[in-house]
């Protein structure tokens, strides 16, 4: 079993959804946790021994240096998961430049930034762990995702170039690219579907595991980038999908 104990683990929107299964799993795993969010904790997670919190809105110039400063005073920053992130769907005709810049500043500035506003802290220690949450939308495309998947890409290669230039200082960084994580929001979207019932067994169908994926699934592979079990691992987008974009589409 992996030991994460002392470590300390900034996880961004790690009070719900994807952010939430990392959270779970970086606990199982002894880390200490600071969420950063928008949205306060949940009873279960305000009260837990572990976890710290500070409430960030990632639009706000300021927010990776007071996240920052928080992890400081916790001792220092040992993992960083950039998971906050945003998706709207708005074909370019519609798109305007206020609705770009605001889906590049949550999913790509604020990652980037916090980044640089942790390397000292890391630095210090002799090194750290960077895990950035992109997607298989930075791989492939849904309709009317043009924002999204071009700020996903990004998170990817950012991911390799900062593994590149931090490799040095003993700072490693990956990517993992979530394929279908089941949310209230995603079985809201089935839910409305005219045959639910069959739209969850064709989305199921196009996974070669059976299954769509949970957010404890994306935090199994988080606690494995943290850790030392990865210490030859940096540069590299992991895609997590349950083999989805590995299967090719076939008309029946």
């Amino acid at each position: 079993m992996i030991n994460l104990d002392n470590k300390l683990a900034i996880v961004t929107g790690g009070g719900r959804g994807i952010g939430r299964g990392i959270t779970q799993q970086l606990l199982n795993a002894g880390a200490r946790v600071l969420i950063a969010q928008r949205q306060p904790l949940n009873n279960e997670l305000a009260k837990h021994p572990q976890i710290s919190f500070i409430k960030a809105d990632l639009l706000e110039q300021q927010a990776p240096y007071e996240i920052a400063a928080a992890a400081e005073a916790l001792g220092g920053a040992d993992i960083l998961v950039n998971n906050a992130g945003f998706m709207f769907e708005m074909a370019l005709d519609d798109m305007q430049e206020e609705d770009w810049d605001r889906m590049m500043t949550v999913n790509m500035r604020a990652p980037v930034f916090l980044c640089k506003a942790l390397l000292s802290q890391m630095r210090a220690k002799g090194g750290g762990s960077i895990i950035n949450i992109g997607s298989i939308e930075g791989i492939g495309a849904n309709p009317l995702h043009a924002a999204y998947c071009a700020s996903k890409a990004g998170v990817h290669g950012f991911s390799r170039a900062l593994a590149v230039d931090l490799g040095t200082d003993g700072i490693r960084c990956n990517a993992i690219a979530p394929g279908w994580i089941n949310s209230d929001l995603s079985n809201d979207y089935i839910n409305a579907q005219n045959n639910p019932t069959q739209a969850r067994q064709d989305l199921h169908a196009m996974h070669p595991v059976g299954r769509t994926g949970e957010p404890n699934d994306i935090g199994a592979m988080v606690v494995f980038l943290a850790s030392e079990a990865s210490g030859f691992v940096t540069g590299q987008t992991f895609t997590v999908d349950g083999g989805r974009t590995a299967k090719l589409p076939l008309p029946f």
